[in-house]
């Protein structure tokens, strides 16, 4: 039976914007267990970063809510010197663009090195040399004696993407976050960054949160998939089931999108509006609704729960029950 790592439970992240708050995170629950990679998916502004920094503390603004449980400690209301002491140890993150998240002042080595300090003050210099250049050999980076010595605007994406990997591994934490850990990656490269990811989850034996909105890396990677829509979970379950039993409106949606090389297609299905912005998000009834105007209003329920269909497998709404792609533009519409 799978250990679990983190329980979140009725997480709310909000932002002020002007004299309110608004959440961008709503009332949302899942967990993580060891040994497993846990993707989370969703257009762009559905809050799935959001999420995440919420999960490694790093929110200086937003007003957090609910609980998260890592190994039974309640990190949504530690302080920051105990959070310190679990960032970078036990919880390690890899951030979207690492051109921005490495110090551009600082080279390579120094800048591993310094998370190696922060945790292990006993480790010696020559000590803590060896482990970065094991760390570099580790994530596949060639010549890690010379790279040591550079500075990241003196690497290629890939590799600087990689140094990202090593820092956040560098005390072989047992939660890794990945927040879209191979945008703007040429595919060979993308290839190489998930294979290292499933690596370092199997030799330590770590949870992994992977963000993104590839399903072709959720796909490959992922053993269960939770599906994000304007701050909540829509869908959630295993990798298989979802792929082959798609339920909510939305997932079906988002599969639909991707092109398929098996079948002729005249042109590539859309999903018909945008993510609402955050002070305009539809806070009663079915956050989708408005992107599915041809069915009807009674489908919908008026507070959307998750309902389990099957075991493991959650849906929020009932709206699913009477979905299906529209045949004409007239219907697309809503009008009849």
């Amino acid at each position: 039976m799978s250990e679990k790592l983190l329980e979140i439970k009725n997480l709310k992240t909000s932002f002020r914007i002007k004299d309110d708050y608004f959440a961008a995170v709503d009332d949302l629950s899942l967990s993580v267990n060891k040994n497993e990679v846990l993707a989370v998916v969703g257009e762009s502004g559905c809050g799935k970063s959001a999420l995440a920094f919420s999960v490694m503390g790093l929110h200086t603004r937003a007003k957090i809510d609910g609980n998260i449980m890592f190994k039974d400690r309640d990190i949504a209301h530690m302080s920051p010197s105990e959070l310190n002491k679990l960032r970078g140890k036990e919880m390690g993150m890899i951030f979207q663009d690492p051109l921005t998240s490495l110090n551009p002042l600082m080279e390579v080595g120094e800048q591993i090195g310094e998370t190696l300090f922060l945790h292990n003050k006993a480790l010696s210099k020559e000590k803590r040399k060896e482990k970065i250049i094991d760390l570099l050999n580790k994530v596949g980076i060639p010549r890690p004696e010379t790279v040591f010595n550079q500075f990241p605007h003196e690497l290629s994406g890939g590799m600087r993407q990689r140094v990202m990997i090593a820092m956040a591994i560098a005390n072989e934490p047992e939660l890794l976050i990945a927040d879209e850990p191979t945008t703007a990656l040429d595919v060979t490269i993308q290839s190489q960054i998930l294979e290292l990811i499933n690596e370092l989850k199997d030799d330590m034996d770590a949870g992994i949160i992977l963000i993104t909105h590839d399903l072709g890396v959720v796909a490959e990677m992922a053993d269960r998939v939770a599906v994000m829509y304007a701050g909540q979970i829509v869908e959630i379950a295993d990798v298989h089931t979802l792929f082959e039993n798609p339920k909510h409106p939305y997932t079906r949606s988002l599969l639909n999108s991707v092109p398929n090389a098996n079948e002729a297609q005249d042109k590539l299905h859309v999903i018909q509006g945008i993510v609402p912005a955050l002070q305009n998000l539809p806070r009663e009834g079915c956050r989708f609704k408005a992107r599915i105007p041809w069915i009807e209003d009674s489908a919908h329920e008026e507070h959307p729960e998750l309902h389990e269909i099957s075991p493991g497998h959650f849906v929020r709404c009932t709206c699913y029950k009477d979905f299906d792609f529209p045949e004409s533009e007239e219907e697309k519409h809503g009008v009849s």
